[in-house]
C-alpha cells in the first residue's frame, strides 16, 4: 500500500516502513553483505544537489505522492487527497503541473496508479467496491507503534484515461494492490494477499493469468519492471523466525502491518535470479530503475543516523556503489525516471506552505548525469 497520506507518515513517524525472497519455490535467492549504516554529519547547509536542475514544485495544496510518466512524457497520473476529499484518489496532469482531472470514481480510497504504455488505459487500486466511504484508519499500537492498514477491500481495476469502462482485474479474497506495467505492455506486476502472504504475482493486462512470482514470508511491494522488461526491483521486509515472524503474521490477520526494516530486491520477471540489493538495515523503498538498466534510484533514511530524514540514493547493481541524490532536510521519495531518462518526478515535503510543514507535493527536475 502506498498512499500519499502514508508519505506524509513516512516524514512524520520515519522508522514505519513497508521478507520475500523474489524466487520460486526451493530457489535461495543471493544476499548483499551486510554493512554499517553511514551516520548523517551535522551540517548547516544541504550539499548541492548535483543531479537536479531546474526544480519545479507541480502541486501546492493536500497530500500528494507517487507520480509516474505516461510513456511519452507528456502527462502524471498520481494520487491525492484534495480539495475536501477524505482519502486518497487519482488524479492526471500535465507535467507542467497544469490539467489536473479526477480520473477514479470519487469512491473508497484509491492508490497506486500507472499508465499501460500505449496510453489507452490506466490501471490503479481501489476500495470503491468495499463500500463508498473511506475505510477507517487503524489505531496506533500501544507505544504509539505505527501500523499500515491492508485492506481486503483492495481491488486492481483499469480504466480509460479519463477514468471511463472501468474493468475490475482481481477478485481474490484479500488485499490486491500497487501494480505497475511493464514497459512492453505484456504484464502487470502487483502485491496480494491472497495467499495468506503479502506477495508478487504477475498477470495479463486484462486480469487474466495471475502467477506468483515471491515465496518467502515478509511483506514484498512496490514493485517496478526494468526499462527492457525483462526484470523487476521491489522492496522487501524480512520478519526473522520466532516472535518477529509471529508478530507479522498475527498483524497480517487484522489487515496491518508494522514494517520497520525494509530492503531493496531485484529478480527476473518470472521471479528467478532474485538478489538483495541493499544490506544496511535501514528503511529503503520505492526502488525504480535507471534508464540504462544497470542502477535503481530508491529512498532511505540510511544517511540519517536518527532515522528521521528520507533521501533518495541511487545504487550501482553491479559494483554496489552508491551515491546520494537528494539532502533536502525533509522527506524525499516515490522517484521515477522519465522515459527517456531526462527528468525526474518525486515525492517531497520539501518547501511547504505556512502551517504545512508535513504536506508531500510532487516535484519534477531536469536530470543531470
Amino acid at each position: 500500500m502506498r498512499p500519499s497520506t502514508r508519505a506524509a507518515a513516512l516524514a512524520a513517524v520515519l522508522f514505519a516502513l513497508l521478507a520475500a525472497a523474489c524466487a520460486p519455490t526451493g530457489e535461495q535467492e543471493k544476499t548483499a553483505p551486510e554493512k554499517t549504516a553511514p551516520e548523517k554529519a551535522p551540517q548547516r547547509k544541504a550539499p548541492p544537489e548535483f543531479h537536479l536542475a531546474n526544480i519545479r514544485q507541480l502541486t501546492f495544496a493536500g497530500e500528494n505522492a507517487e507520480a509516474y510518466f505516461s510513456a511519452d512524457g507528456k502527462e502524471l497520473i498520481f494520487q491525492s487527497t484534495r480539495d475536501g476529499l477524505g482519502c486518497d484518489q487519482i488524479f492526471r496532469m500535465k507535467t507542467d503541473g497544469s490539467g489536473v482531472k479526477m480520473v477514479s470514481t470519487g469512491k473508497g480510497r484509491t492508490t497506486c496508479a500507472y499508465f499501460f504504455p500505449d496510453g489507452s488505459r490506466i490501471v490503479y487500486a481501489s476500495t470503491h467496491l468495499g463500500g463508498p466511504e473511506c475505510p477507517p484508519v487503524p489505531p496506533r499500537r500501544p507505544g504509539g507503534r505505527y501500523v499500515w492498514p491492508i485492506y481486503a477491500s483492495f481491488d486492481i481495476f483499469s480504466a480509460d484515461p479519463d477514468g471511463g469502462d472501468l474493468r475490475r482485474l482481481t477478485d481474490a479474497a484479500g488485499y490486491d494492490a500497487e501494480a505497475t506495467v511493464s514497459p512492453d505492455g505484456k504484464r502487470i506486476v502487483f502485491t496480494s494477499a491472497r495467499d495468506g502472504d503479502l506477495e508478487l504475482y504477475t498477470m495479463n493486462p486484462d486480469g487474466s493469468d495471475h502467477r506468483r512470482i515471491t515465496r518467502t514470508p515478509g511483506y514484498d511491494g512496490g514493485a517496478f519492471f526494468s526499462p527492457d522488461s525483462r526484470r523487476i526491483c521491489y522492496r522487501a521486509s524480512r520478519p526473522k523466525e520466532g516472535d518477529e515472524l509471529k508478530a507479522y503474521k498475527d498483524l497480517l490477520a487484522k489487515e496491518q502491518v508494522e514494517p520497520t526494516r525494509l530492503e531493496i530486491f531485484v529478480c527476473d520477471a518470472d521471479g528467478s535470479n532474485a538478489r538483495q540489493v541493499t544490506a544496511n538495515g535501514a528503511a529503503n523503498f520505492c526502488p525504480f530503475f535507471h534508464p540504462s538498466g544497470r542502477k535503481i534510484l530508491y529512498a532511505s533514511n540510511q544517511a540519517d543516523r536518527r532515522g528521521y530524514n528520507f533521501d533518495l540514493f541511487l545504487v550501482d547493481l553491479e559494483d554496489g556503489k552508491e551515491e546520494q541524490i537528494t539532502f533536502d532536510p525533509t522527506f524525499d521519495g516515490f522517484p521515477m525516471f522519465s522515459p527517456d531518462g531526462k527528468k525526474l518526478v518525486w515525492g517531497s515535503n520539501r518547501n511547504p506552505a505556512p502551517g504545512r510543514a508535513r504536506d508531500t507535493n510532487i516535484f519534477i527536475a531536469d536530470w543531470m548525469p
